[in-house]
């Protein structure tokens, strides 16, 4: 499995413009083969930051993810929604299971 973790830092004059366009994204994200869990979230102390939790089977659907039309769409309209550099970190996993709290 992949498990993408990003952070955006948004414009406040674009975060309308950039949300809309997040909640496109997201949706037809999760529509993707191979697409395990696909959020974004703003951050509760900052709302012009939007946080991205991304979970793939393998490989091949995070390289899919990176061709989609809607994904090359966001990443051409990143350069005027953003307000800083954004931190994305990639972690492979080779298991996981459920903590119980």
């Amino acid at each position: 499995m992949i498990v993408i973790r990003a952070s955006f830092p948004l414009d406040p004059d674009r975060r309308d413009d950039a949300l809309e366009l997040i909640e496109d994204l997201v949706a037809e994200s999760r529509t993707e083969d191979g697409v395990i869990d696909y959020r974004a979230a703003t951050d509760v102390s900052d709302p012009n930051l939007v946080r991205f939790f991304e979970q793939y089977e393998d490989e091949a659907a995070f390289a899919e993810h990176g061709q989609s039309e809607h994904f090359r769409e966001f990443a051409a309209a990143l350069p005027d929604l953003l307000a800083g550099e954004p931190d994305v970190t990639r972690f492979d996993i080779e298991s996981a299971e459920d903590v119980e709290l």
